[in-house]
């Protein structure tokens, strides 16, 4: 058997983002409005608005963003100096079918992801893509309520199928769903907007139906993971999973249980993504609770021949959870007493992430246990202000953060023998914060002169964290 000592020689070094969070040209060249459309600006611990359409006055950060539509040549230039192998991307859906129930695509969109996609091959850069990065369309929710409506199932597999067909010999890797595993209590109105555009009625149980959107979604996925494999057998499709370990405060097996019961919500959907089934916890907790979960016995042979090839993820966090009655926290509902509270063991950043680079080994080594699958880590980054001086960012916290999850992602490969694809750093180039709205809660490599009310030149400039990425890709991860 041969012995792995350092990262394979095919690894994946990237960088990823989001089509709503960088391309701007929101009504352009046919597009439609999506959900990422109508939400404005928030700030540091103030949640974004979500609008009934676009209102007159009210700032929405995505509208412009950083302009890679017009811009993304001379992005795609930084990224080749950088030396990334790989770019992850979304399509945005409603470039392509702007009210997302149409028959016939927009041209005009399909020729944006063609040519992007040209720039990035001819600069020896593979594109990464995720066919729904929040970026529903907005007459979705309008007309049919969301993804909580299964005539959803159809308009989802017809966009993808359409683009899969269009860029057949130029994309190999393929995502279906962002981060829908986010939405998992249905409480978070942020999430389960983003998540499944979802429309609630008076009256209705938010996790229930956040339940019935979830397995429409993964309906959808199966349905697109098998007509991919048709277009080209070559695709490599796989789900994007938000993965945030979570620990037991302390040695209480009453903690223990929580902690698992905790992490069932996250599970549920890469369990099905990856497995085919209904976990029974998720049907014993249904039963439970008298949900009626419309699912066929046709949906479910559906789910069973549809499975990833490979889970993607991302990493930013852990979290801890307790029992213990004197131990102050968040109330969670689903294990009796417990609570949220912070890991004493971990330090947090300015949003209050708590940083703990060995939970992405810890991670790597729980799901690939699980499902026996190759793993992406597809996001993984540190939000913080960044400081201009001299024209110049010294971002060395970014760096000792990437660099401790770095340390910890070869460990899980070489000493764990977990199969890893490759790594994707989130928001390779200075974006629009998904969470808050905000320009200012930066992650790029290259910064973006723009500030949380929209001004600034768009000038691009790399901080230190660009030549220290760039080393790191080509002495092959050996050099941190």
């Amino acid at each position: 058997m041969k012995v792995m000592k350092q990262l394979p020689e095919d690894f994946l070094w990237g960088g990823a983002v989001a089509a709503h969070q960088l391309e701007g040209a929101w009504n352009v060249a046919g597009k439609g409005v999506s959900i990422a459309d109508v939400m404005t600006a928030g700030s540091n611990g103030v949640d974004r608005k979500i609008t009934d359409g676009v209102v007159e006055g009210e700032y929405y950060p995505n509208h412009e963003a950083i302009d890679f539509y017009h811009r993304y040549k001379e992005d795609i230039q930084y990224f080749k100096e950088m030396g990334l192998k790989v770019f992850r991307t979304s399509i945005n859906w409603t470039r392509i079918f702007p009210d997302g129930d149409e028959t016939e695509p927009n041209e005009e969109g399909l020729k944006f992801y063609d040519d992007l996609f040209d720039e990035l091959l001819k600069n020896d850069i593979e594109p990464v893509i995720t066919l729904c990065h929040f970026e529903i369309p907005y007459a979705l929710y309008k007309k049919y309520g969301g993804f909580k409506n299964k005539k959803l199932i159809d308009f989802f597999v017809h966009y993808a199928e359409t683009v899969m067909n269009r860029y057949k010999d130029k994309v190999k890797y393929w995502m279906t769903f962002n981060e829908i595993n986010n939405q998992a209590d249905g409480q978070h109105t942020l999430h389960t907007w983003t998540n499944s555009a979802i429309k609630f009625n008076k009256g209705e149980n938010k996790e229930a139906i956040v339940f019935q959107a979830a397995i429409n979604e993964l309906i959808a996925s199966a349905r697109v993971v098998k007509v991919g494999h048709k277009i080209n057998p070559d695709f490599q499709i796989g789900c994007m999973m938000a993965y945030v370990p979570i620990y037991p405060y302390s040695s209480n097996p009453a903690d223990q249980m929580a902690a698992l019961k905790v992490m069932e919500r996250r599970f549920f959907y890469s369990d099905i993504h990856a497995r085919g089934k209904v976990p029974a916890y998720a049907k014993k907790d249904w039963q439970r609770k008298n949900y009626h979960i419309e699912l066929s016995s046709k949906e479910e042979r559906i789910l069973e021949e549809g499975t990833v090839d490979f889970i993607g993820f991302s990493y930013y966090m852990s979290g801890a959870v307790t029992t213990v009655p004197e131990v102050k926290g968040q109330e969670i509902l689903d294990f009796p007493n417990a609570k949220w509270v912070e890991n004493p063991y971990v330090n947090s950043s300015d949003w209050g992430w708590q940083i703990d680079p060995i939970g992405l080994r810890y991670t790597l080594n729980a799901v690939y246990e699980r499902y026996n699958l190759p793993l992406f880590i597809v996001e993984n980054g540190f939000g913080a202000y960044d400081k201009l001086e001299d024209n110049k960012i010294h971002d060395q916290y970014r760096i000792e953060y990437l660099k401790a999850h770095i340390e910890q992602m070869k460990l899980a490969v070489v000493e764990d023998g977990v199969e890893l694809l490759g790594y994707t750093p989130w928001g390779i180039i200075d974006i629009v914060s998904f969470g808050s709205g905000e320009m200012e809660k930066r992650y790029g490599f290259i910064h973006v002169d723009k500030d949380n009310y929209g001004k600034g030149t768009l000038r691009r400039r790399r901080k230190d964290s660009f030549y220290w990425y760039k080393r790191v890709i080509t002495s092959k991860g050996q050099e941190l």
